[in-house]
């Protein structure tokens, strides 16, 4: 069990894969499997004979050092993370939502319109199955699939694995499509050089308020499906503005990913970004 979120990855662990191959069949190109404690071995012994009659405090206090531990090793590796990337002029995006936003959908909009233009590399995080990587595969993008088992988020150490089996050439794209969550992915830094979080207009206007850490700790918040806006009850200025509440540095864009309504502006942003990257 994960010490931070309370998640699990040790029954199934957590395995890094390849798309499904032209015959049908998937390769296992990795099996990163995890105890419960994620490997992480701090030196802590949790059968502590303190002599005193406050066993919740002593439970609190283990707790507090391992959630500790756990992130301050994955914030280690997030750095090796960062190095290699900036070592290679590699733009990584880690891309955050809550389930059915549409993550997938930008992704493969994003990937199809610019793919000539940019050079992509994608990693696809999910508890089980590979159909988003086989998505992405589908549009000719290297694609690595992070199974993250009972784990409900991606963490640095498996990215890094994912990383080395894609080997992105140099002043390239990195795209990194956590797991569908809006709370535990918040806390782990994968190394990206910037955090987008998408949120949909059916989703209402105060999911900021609601799941605040992630909104936080994001530097995009684009705002998709509106071309549903017709037929919803929502006011996007209100929304922003509670996002704003919690981050005023947040940029936002507004977009449709299927209808391809505001893409241009994104695609602006990214083409720019990835430019100044590579100087």
């Amino acid at each position: 069990m994960c010490g931070t979120c309370g998640c699990g990855s040790g029954e199934n662990g957590v395995q890094i894969l390849s798309p499904l191959q032209k015959n049908g069949h998937h390769q296992h190109e990795h099996d990163h499997e995890r105890d419960h404690d994620h490997h992480h071995h701090h030196g802590h012994d949790h059968h502590h004979h303190h002599h005193h009659d406050h066993p919740h405090s002593h439970m609190h206090k283990t707790v507090l050092e391992v959630e500790q531990d756990v992130l301050q090793q994955n914030e280690l590796m997030a750095a090796r993370n960062r190095g290699y990337f900036e070592a290679k002029n590699i733009f990584a995006l880690n891309l955050v939502s809550s389930p059915g936003s549409g993550k997938t959908a930008l992704l493969e909009r994003t990937l199809n319109d610019l793919k000539e233009e940019l050079p992509f590399y994608v990693i696809e995080g999910d508890q089980q199955t590979l159909n988003d990587a086989n998505r992405i595969a589908a549009l000719d993008i290297p694609v690595i699939q992070i199974n993250t088992g009972k784990g409900c988020h991606l963490e640095s150490d498996a990215v890094y694995e994912a990383v080395k089996r894609l080997n992105p050439k140099e002043n390239a794209v990195l795209m990194i499509e956590n797991v569908g969550n809006l709370v535990c992915p918040s806390m782990f830094n994968l190394g990206e050089a910037k955090r987008v979080v998408i949120i949909s207009t059916t989703e209402g206007v105060d999911k900021p308020l609601k799941y605040p850490d992630m909104f936080h700790t994001s530097d995009i918040c684009i705002i998709n499906k509106i071309d549903l806006l017709p037929y919803l009850e929502i006011n996007l200025e209100e929304l922003k503005q509670h996002a704003l509440r919690v981050n005023p540095k947040l940029q936002f864009f507004e977009i449709s990913a299927t209808k391809g309504e505001g893409m241009e502006a994104w695609y602006s942003w990214l083409k720019k970004n990835v430019l100044v990257e590579s100087r």
